[in-house]
């Protein structure tokens, strides 16, 4: 009987693909085209394909408009949020230096208090504003075209559909993961754990990984998966594509530590032209 391969596509979108994108990964383009080569070789074999899309509303808890100083002006991208007390503060990362952080909406004040907290009970990530990316609807939304063609490509050799999983849409919580947001929304069942996908990635015999961003979506996509599933012994059948997945620039160790907790873990490196060859 033949082998359950799916492939799971994080994030190949062009704002994170194309060095014109809004949060290029550097080398995002080139991982693209690699993976998309992987998808077009082994399109006979793959049983299935996730692709998940990061799907983002201009007014977001993450994006800069969200947010202002003192005087109503928001600020720059890869700023971080902390609090100090119950006040909120904006943080250079590069210095270290906090100033007097407001939510634009005064009224969104309290419950945007009460995410960061949720955060850092969390552990997992602080809160960082990115720059307005993945706006639905936008060509930075749209997939990478070099994959998109690659899996129209498998979906018509196997008269199949691909699983397109959207996330990121509720603008009150970050949503890196495509298994379940940073703080899920009791009143909103997108942001909840999607067991249909954990329960058909654990029944593949193989999953390989590829997208953006190691350090990121595709880290607490991995991670959240396999936190999920009923047999820890399963994440023996998961695959990362190496050449197939960036950091984010400045957030690199995060990458690096997934990698290595992971495979301690039982996780599998390949790449994309030796995996299946």
């Amino acid at each position: 009987m033949a082998l359950k391969v799916h492939v799971v596509c994080i994030d190949i979108q062009n704002d994170f693909t194309s060095p014109q994108g809004s949060l290029f990964v550097k080398g995002g383009d080139e991982n693209a085209k690699r993976s998309a080569k992987m998808i077009e070789r082994l399109a006979p074999k793959i049983t299935d394909i996730h692709v998940t899309m990061d799907s983002h509303h201009k007014v977001d808890i993450s994006h800069p408009m969200w947010w202002c100083d003192e005087n109503g002006a928001s600020p720059g991208p890869f700023t971080g949020v902390v609090l100090d007390g119950d006040q909120l503060m904006f943080l250079n990362y590069a210095t270290g230096q906090k100033t007097l952080a407001r939510t634009r909406v005064p009224s969104f004040r309290d419950r945007t208090i009460k995410y960061i907290k949720a955060l850092v009970a969390n552990q997992r990530y602080g809160h960082t504003i990115w720059p307005e990316h993945c706006l639905i609807g936008d060509e930075g939304h749209n997939l990478n075209k070099d994959v998109s063609g690659a899996i129209h490509g498998w979906e018509q050799t196997r008269f199949a559909l691909s699983n397109v999983v959207t996330k990121g849409s509720n603008p009150w919580t970050e949503h890196f993961s495509a298994v379940k947001a940073e703080v899920p929304d009791p009143e909103d069942a997108s942001t909840q754990i999607n067991r249909p996908l954990i329960e058909t990635l654990e029944q593949a015999d193989m999953v390989v990984w590829v997208g953006e961003a190691l350090s990121h979506c595709l880290a607490n996509t991995f991670r959240d998966t396999v936190a999920s599933f009923s047999d820890p012994s399963v994440i023996k059948k998961m695959w990362l594509c190496t050449d197939g997945s960036s950091s984010v620039p400045m957030f690199e160790k995060l990458g690096d530590d997934f990698v290595s907790d992971m495979r301690s873990k039982g996780m599998n490196l390949t790449t994309t032209a030796d995996f299946l060859a």
